[in-house]
């Protein structure tokens, strides 16, 4: 199969291209570059069936070939990101997810929409199932990002509806792993790189909001067994495992052998107090479920913050 991917030298992006590669695929990757790195995709350069286009998909998409499977992936998922960039943010679920469409409907391709668990906003149900409609603010600080999203799924539903576009809608959980920024700002990336520093844990708020983390290797895997679905309204991907932000730390502290303190911030405007995926769907639908244990899946991602932390990249190519 030929693939276009947007958002290819993202966090998941990166782990999607290897993992569509290894089974003997082709990729065009498109990036902006502005939170992507190349050093995300570096060990693809050589590879005879990976071409990587610097491009903004909100413009314009620059592939004219024919491709099996259109992905938009390309979003500036954290917070840090999208409250710096809000105007790019929902371009990119909007004009962006257009663009993209627009490709799979010129060659009657498949279109995967990678949408989130912000689509639920401060959910006043619990545990998230995908018929909930969500409780968003949709001119708070975070509304940017929400609702590009929700936008975004809206027009993917349109052209399914309308042009008879094949398409899919993820809407992804917390996921973790390496290759994550360490200023992504996020609770895994921030808490492994203080505690690499041996530096106090900042928590936000009291630590009791939660939050259910999904390692990138089992959402890579759910996102392909998604797109070669039937299914087109949207299926939550992530781990049902849920931890308050303190037991979290906790897991962080026994990780790193040490006695870490914790400092504690004032909650974000809008920041979600429960968090985690009701994946019923998921495993009727596509026999899928997380296989890697928080565990696991933290040492591995820890030996690669190690090694950004001992060895950062170029300040050009660090995000």
């Amino acid at each position: 199969m030929r693939h276009l991917i947007s958002g290819a030298a993202g966090f998941i992006g990166s782990h999607l291209c290897d993992r569509l590669l290894a089974r003997g695929d082709s990729i065009v990757a498109l990036d902006n570059l502005i939170t992507g790195s190349r050093h995300n995709l570096a060990h693809l350069e050589k590879h005879p069936h990976f071409q990587f286009v610097e491009c903004d998909v909100t413009r314009a998409v620059a592939a004219e070939s024919a491709f099996d499977q259109v992905w938009h992936l390309a979003s500036l998922a954290s917070p840090k990101e999208y409250l710096a960039h809000p105007i790019e943010t929902l371009e990119s679920g909007s004009s962006g997810t257009r663009n993209m469409l627009e490709v799979s409907l010129r060659d009657r391709a498949r279109f995967l929409f990678t949408s989130t668990s912000e689509c639920y906003g401060d959910p006043l149900e619990h545990p998230q199932v995908e018929t909930y409609w969500g409780h968003v603010n949709p001119v708070g600080m975070r509304s940017c990002y929400d609702e590009s999203k929700r936008y975004g799924e809206a027009l993917t539903m349109a052209y399914f509806r309308a042009r008879g576009v094949r398409t899919n809608i993820a809407r992804i959980f917390n996921t973790y792993g390496p290759r994550m920024a360490l200023d992504d700002g996020r609770v895994v990336p921030a808490f492994l790189d203080q505690a690499l520093r041996g530096q106090p844990l900042t928590v936000f708020g009291d630590g009791t909001q939660t939050r259910s983390f999904c390692y990138v290797s089992d959402l890579v895997d759910g996102l392909i067994r998604l797109s070669e679905s039937d299914e087109r309204y949207p299926v939550n991907l992530g781990n049902p495992a849920e931890l308050t932000i303190l037991q979290f730390a906790e897991a962080i502290r026994r990780l790193m052998g040490s006695k870490l303190e914790l400092v504690f911030e004032p909650l974000p405007d809008d920041d979600p107090r429960k968090r985690r995926p009701d994946i019923s769907k998921a495993r009727q639908v596509l026999g899928w479920e997380p296989k890697v244990t928080l565990e696991d899946g933290l040492r591995e991602t820890v030996e690669y913050f190690r090694q950004q932390v001992l060895t950062p990249l170029p300040a050009q190519t660090a995000r």
